[in-house]
């Protein structure tokens, strides 16, 4: 009798351990714990890479701008890559006209896909990623109107020789303009590859073989997944930003917080995956996480070659219109 009771509280143990872990919607197998491994440690490399790379990044030069004729002429342009243009004598208006314009039409979007799916739509990559874009636009449009402020006090004090404007800046908001522009450039590399690896995903693999209920094509995701890289390569085409192999770092760890985002929801019980690829209660998991994880190293040298490629290609064809950064 005692044997039976024991065996019956056992049981009950054992039937109310499951019932937890199914409210919190998260049931960990042994396999899950190398997908946990695998994520910690590509964390941790891309620590390690940007601790040993970024040493001495935020000495940016923001003296740069004594003069337009320096600014054009010097490869290392300082503060002045945030709003100048890589094409010579651009108004750095039109610059500030094509972030706007992309401010505006990329939060109108977001705006759409929140009015028509409410806030959870934003357990997806792609908004996410749909959002880091849009910051960066916002970003470059600060950088854009002071970069028109600073260009059209130069052409009033380049006749004298005299530069008032930076001698009317304050070393502390000097600094600040360092720190502003670090964290600019560190969200364009971030939103470069993220773009890549979000439209990959969804035009190769999502659309012909995963589209459901949640996930569907339809004339707002055809725009999203259009305009976020298209707006993008237009940015690229016309700003000096650099775009340097080792950020990719940044991309990585921007990529590692959503699925940890997508841990923390599912261990407080939500109860599906947006993407099936980061479900932990398949067997091939582990495979389907050492995969995502290295399809990162494509998707940010795709966009790498297309800096490149702008690079090499505009200053052989434009050599007397195109400044290469």
């Amino acid at each position: 009798m005692h044997k039976q009771y024991c065996s019956s509280k056992e049981t009950n143990q054992l039937i109310s351990f499951y019932y937890n872990y199914q409210i919190m919607a998260l049931i960990l197998y042994w396999y899950d714990f190398i997908c946990f491994a695998i994520v910690a440690a590509t964390i941790v490399t891309s620590l390690w890479l940007l601790l040993r790379r970024e040493r001495g990044s935020l000495g940016i030069d923001v003296t740069a701008h004594g003069s337009l004729l320096l600014l054009y002429k010097s490869k290392r342009l300082g503060s002045a890559r945030l709003w100048a243009s890589c094409w010579r004598r651009l108004h750095p208006g039109w610059l500030l006209f094509t972030r706007s314009t992309s401010f505006l039409s990329m939060a109108a979007l977001l705006a759409w896909d929140v009015i028509k799916w409410d806030a959870s739509i934003f357990v997806y990559y792609t908004e996410w990623t749909f959002m880091l874009v849009i910051i960066y636009f916002a970003m470059g449009i600060v950088a854009s109107v002071y970069g028109c402020l600073i260009y059209s006090n130069k052409e009033l004090t380049l006749e004298t020789g005299e530069d008032a404007v930076v001698e009317k800046v304050r070393v502390e908001f000097r600094e600040r303009l360092v720190v502003y522009g670090y964290f600019m450039q560190t969200i364009f590399q971030t939103s470069a590859g993220a773009v890549v690896l979000t439209d990959i995903v969804f035009w190769i693999v999502i659309v012909p073989f995963l589209s459901n209920t949640h996930f569907g094509l339809n004339t707002l995701m055809i725009c999203m997944h259009t305009a976020n890289a298209g707006f993008l390569l237009l940015e690229t085409v016309l700003n000096s930003l650099p775009f340097p192999w080792f950020r990719i770092g940044y991309f990585v760890l921007w990529s590692c917080l959503y699925v940890v985002f997508q841990w923390i929801i599912h261990a407080c019980g939500f109860t599906w995956w947006p993407y099936p690829f980061l479900e932990l209660d398949r067997p091939w998991a582990p495979i389907w996480y050492l995969c995502m994880a290295i399809v990162h190293i494509p998707c940010y040298g795709a966009y790498a070659a297309i800096v490149i490629a702008k690079n090499s290609c505009f200053t052989y064809l434009f050599p007397n219109a195109f400044v290469k950064p």
